[in-house]
């Protein structure tokens, strides 16, 4: 019988708390999901930080958008109050979670992975790595052995498991919409796991469970959560 999967916080719980923020990271966990998605970027000082677009708002008359890989932190984190969101280093939501949940982070901006690895360094057991760059998850690992990586896809592949195992990753982040029985079963076959991004419906996610999906990455981690609470027997036939 197929097991529950994993709810994970896309972003936090974004319906309650602006994405990527401490906040949302908190009302995630404290909603029930077993896990936090997020994103992060280095800053021209070499500061790992949390926040989804490679700029932040930008500020006075000029309205200029300011590119984080460019632009010290105490600039970015700025920026950010300027527009109303308080943007975290990836240091504090790691101090913040302290193994209550799995912290899947994904690569965005370019070379992160050294800066992301020093930050990851004896968090290995409830901490993991992914991106929609293949390389950057490949290279993640040859950094940190011991930590589990995935690859980030919103397209069906001819050979998902070729791709799993020429990152050298565990985890397939794979769009929901492309997520189907046969893609399971190949990625199973391959010893890795299947995690359906970005999914809000609770049939689906239910579907899904059904289907032996390891994974759900979800806006709405609550709602999920008291799904899932009601048992397989509740689920669809797969």
């Amino acid at each position: 019988m197929a097991s529950t999967p994993a709810i994970i916080g896309h972003r936090g719980a974004p319906r309650d708390h602006p994405e990527n923020t401490l906040a949302a990271f908190l009302r995630a966990l404290e909603l029930g999901a077993t896990g936090v998605e997020l994103d992060v970027h280095v800053t021209g000082d070499g500061v790992v930080v949390v926040h989804h677009d490679f700029a932040v708002a930008g500020v006075g008359t000029s309205g200029e958008r300011l590119r984080i890989e460019r632009s010290p932190l105490d600039d970015v984190l700025a920026a950010g109050t300027a527009a109303g969101v308080a943007i975290p280093t990836l240091g504090e939501v790691l101090e913040m979670v302290d193994g209550r949940a799995t912290v899947y982070v994904e690569l965005k901006g370019a070379g992160t992975e050294a800066a992301v690895a020093d930050l990851l360094r004896g968090r290995e057991s409830w901490t993991a790595v992914h991106s929609f760059d293949h390389r950057a998850a490949r290279r993640a690992r040859s950094l940190l052995p011991g930590l589990r990586t995935g690859v980030l896809l919103q397209s069906y592949l001819v050979d998902t498991a070729a791709a799993l195992h020429a990152a050298e990753a565990a985890d397939l982040w794979q769009w929901h919409e492309y997520v189907d029985e046969q893609l399971v079963d190949d990625v199973h076959s391959a010893g890795g796991r299947v995690i359906a991004w970005t999914v809000n419906e609770v049939s689906t996610a239910l579907a899904f469970a059904s289907r032996g999906v390891d994974g759900v990455c979800t806006d709405v981690p609550g709602v999920l959560h008291e799904a899932f609470a009601l048992g397989p027997s509740r689920w669809p036939a797969a």
